[in-house]
């Protein structure tokens, strides 16, 4: 048995979200209502009626339908709905993995499949996004950790924090790594369809290779994640061996969550929610980037390609923890620290919010930071 190693980030997460006036720590848009959502008054009534009983465990078949509708050749059966991505991601490694196997990681990445890999005892490889190159992925780096060894690639496209999109030679040079190896892809992308300058949806690793697994939540994009829906789309026999895992582990997602999730991917409703993302990640970045320019010489920025978040580096004699912690306890702002991704300096910011929030909370920010510069 391996030490336990903490989700750094959740973990403060979890304790300091609802303790602040201002929580700028959040990776996806601003959280949509029940009434935005549902506007039909016959489906309002249906959803009352509804018995609060057991879903089906690997999710609706026309939940399923309409997210394999999403991924071209898939099928239902390709389909397996979980409780957020992030079980997906959890019983993906448990399936496909033993202790020992080694696995590459694409870095910086939200850091569950990092630290879960260490706790099921997996040897773990990196390779890195490059700020120098905007935060293109090093190939030469993939192409030395990569190995006949390596049993598993972990991707994150449009990458969490950097907001980076990988190009189509990228995406080909990923894949020919996993080939080459014989290694399983798992592409976390769960921010395809929260584009910021484009309206086509990020392309997804579904098809590009035999051994893949392609994953998706309502979270991000969607404004969703209170449904604590998510799904992997892979290999037929895959998918039912993922599942006899989310039987141990959750059983299934909610009835209410198959339901809604099933409305979400409604050809009437997913422009909607898409376009209404878009909206609020393309006014929240321009207030944070007017912000950032005003800070002139403190910050450094990549713009984030997608995603509601910003990942600059900034340049102040503190650390990133230490920095945020005295965010939270002397002006009730949460942003997320770079330690939590392997890179002191940084700070992760959300800009997917209402602007009179956003800008109350970057006002906040500003306080600290005139203080720290005296």
């Amino acid at each position: 048995m391996t030490n336990f190693e903490p989700f750094a980030m959740e973990r403060m997460m979890s304790k300091w979200e609802y303790a602040v006036d201002y929580n700028l720590s959040e990776s996806g848009v601003h959280p949509i209502t029940m009434r935005e959502l549902v506007r039909d008054p016959a489906v309002i009534e249906s959803l009352l009626d509804t018995e609060l009983n057991y879903a089906q465990a690997n999710g609706f078949a026309d939940l399923r339908e309409r997210i394999a509708a999403l991924y071209p050749g898939a099928t239902p059966e390709h389909v397996l709905v979980t409780v957020g991505c992030i079980e997906a991601n959890f019983i993906a490694l448990q399936t496909l993995l033993q202790p020992g196997d080694e696995i590459a990681v694409m870095l910086p990445n939200y850091m569950q499949i990092w630290g879960q890999a260490h706790n099921l005892g997996l040897q773990r490889r990196a390779f890195h996004l490059r700020a120098k190159r905007g935060w293109a992925p090093d190939l030469d780096e993939l192409e030395a950790v990569v190995s006949p060894r390596t049993r598993l690639i972990a991707v994150c496209n449009p990458n969490n924090p950097t907001g980076r999109i990988l190009t189509p030679d990228e995406m080909d040079a990923i894949v020919a790594a996993s080939e080459r190896s014989g290694a399983w892809l798992l592409a976390d992308e769960v921010y395809t369809g929260a584009e910021r300058l484009a309206e086509a949806a990020t392309p997804s690793f579904w098809g590009r290779c035999e051994r893949v697994l392609a994953m998706g939540s309502l979270s991000k994009a969607y404004g969703l994640p209170g449904l604590r829906l998510g799904w992997v789309v892979g290999p037929v026999d895959t998918i039912d061996a993922l599942w006899a895992r989310h039987e141990y582990l959750t059983l299934s997602a909610t009835m209410l969550a198959n339901k809604l999730a099933t409305i979400a991917l409604s050809p009437e409703v997913r422009p909607r929610l898409l376009e209404r993302g878009r909206r609020y990640i393309r006014q929240g970045y321009a207030i944070l980037q007017d912000w950032l320019e005003g800070n002139e010489g403190l910050f450094e920025l990549v713009p984030p390609q997608a995603a509601a978040i910003a990942f600059p580096r900034y340049h102040l004699p503190i650390n990133s923890t230490e920095l945020v912690t005295r965010l939270m306890r002397e002006k009730s702002v949460f942003v997320v620290p770079g330690d939590h991704f392997g890179l002191d300096g940084y700070l992760r910011i959300s800009f997917g919010l209402p602007e009179v929030y956003l800008r109350a909370g970057l006002e906040r920010i500003q306080d600290l930071l005139e203080t720290l510069q005296k």
